[in-house]
């Protein structure tokens, strides 16, 4: 039976803590033994955060580079060594890489790229957008299969980038609800800074995600001074580049007293859980897989309607609010509007299951390696 599983060699820059990373080990863990044999190769495994949620029968590669562009000598070896049925790989910059050298690479073995980006919006997070965008148009057909996360992601590879549609997939990411539900009630941590103030009109608030421009966290602050309500306590997770700046815009906008910045969480769930409502202020997005956890918690979301998945996710789901438009002053509106006391029914995430999802990227792996 060995000999007719599928060989699947997967790629990914990092292990850090972010969403990219986090989908690829929860798909490590549920894909069926019996039809596949799983490889994982890492780019670089500095502040692996996810490496001891590798699964024991996961063979690990350790590539020992800091950057993609260090790694492809090491990766294209890799390839010819092992022989995999498909390779699979996730992140814009790898991905491409990949892509521009498959000419160098075993013809036999199978090319799948998980998309993590509407790539129109590159010019919001790359220096060089006009690279970027050629690049895509001129090397992403090489891929048998592009996975993307959102319907925004594939309509706007194949209308903006030329991209096949029958090269494309819509697959959103998974949510293992059952692991999610287990960790937001291990308690044993004190999850929501100012709970104390449990049970009077306090409205706690959390958003999460690197302190990046991409997140919008200047723009979540800025409308939480605009609605003037001393009642909103916001913690925000994760950390980044801009935490200086965020902690002094707080200052500046008179707010420090009602922000929190509690650092990265390997478990954020508790935080979650424990919120009224979980705020998502990016200015664009792959898809949300925090919205998704938040879900999951049963608390609802107060979202900017950001391309790339928020909208598909959260509109027409009672409790939650979606704003008008990406400003400062829509997401104070919504924030004004939200109404506390409302929890979200499992149901709403039963379309993202961990087992459905990996059901699906289990079946794209088998059309194209056959």
């Amino acid at each position: 039976m060995n000999k007719e599983r599928k060989k699947i060699l997967f790629l990914i820059p990092s292990l850090q803590g972010g969403g990219a990373e986090r989908v690829i080990v929860t798909l490590l863990r549920h894909i069926d033994r019996s039809r596949f044999r799983l490889t994982l190769a890492v780019v670089d495994t500095r502040d692996a955060i996810y490496r001891p949620d590798v699964p024991v029968d996961v063979e690990f590669i350790d590539l020992r580079c800091f950057r993609v562009r260090q790694a492809m000598p090491k990766i294209i070896r890799l390839i010819w060594k092992l022989q995999p049925d498909v390779v699979f790989s996730t992140l814009g910059h790898l991905n491409l890489a990949l892509a521009i050298l498959r000419p160098l690479l075993p013809n036999g073995v199978r090319y799948i790229a998980r998309e993590s980006i509407v790539v129109s919006l590159l010019p919001l997070a790359y220096t060089i957008p006009l690279w970027w965008n050629w690049a895509y148009r001129r090397f992403y057909g090489r891929f048998d299969r592009v996975i993307c996360q959102s319907q925004d992601m594939q309509h706007d590879l194949i209308e903006n980038f030329g991209l096949s549609a029958t090269k494309t997939v819509v697959i959103n990411n998974p949510v293992d609800i059952v692991c999610i539900r287990q960790l937001a009630d291990d308690l044993a941590q004190e999850a929501m800074t100012g709970r104390e103030t449990k049970g009077s009109d306090t409205i706690h608030l959390v958003a999460a995600g690197r302190l990046t421009n991409q997140k919008g966290f200047d723009l979540l602050i800025k409308a939480i001074a605009l609605c003037g309500d001393s009642r909103m306590r916001l913690v925000i997770l994760g950390d980044g580049e801009l935490r200086d700046d965020l902690q002094r815009l707080t200052v500046e906008c008179g707010v420090s007293d009602q922000v929190c910045f509690a650092g990265f969480q390997k478990n954020p769930y508790p935080f979650l859980a424990q919120a009224d409502a979980f705020v998502l202020s990016s200015r664009f997005e792959g898809f949300p897989n925090v919205v998704l956890e938040a879900l999951a918690c049963g608390t609802p979301v107060i979202a900017l309607p950001a391309p790339g998945g928020a909208r598909e996710i959260l509109e027409g789901l009672e409790g939650c609010v979606l704003a008008e438009d990406a400003s400062v002053e829509a997401l104070a509106k919504a924030l004004s509007s939200f109404t506390t006391g409302y929890r979200m029914l499992p149901e709403v995430v039963a379309p993202y299951s961990v087992g459905s999802i990996v059901q699906r990227y289990e079946q794209v792996f088998l059309d194209v390696a056959n």
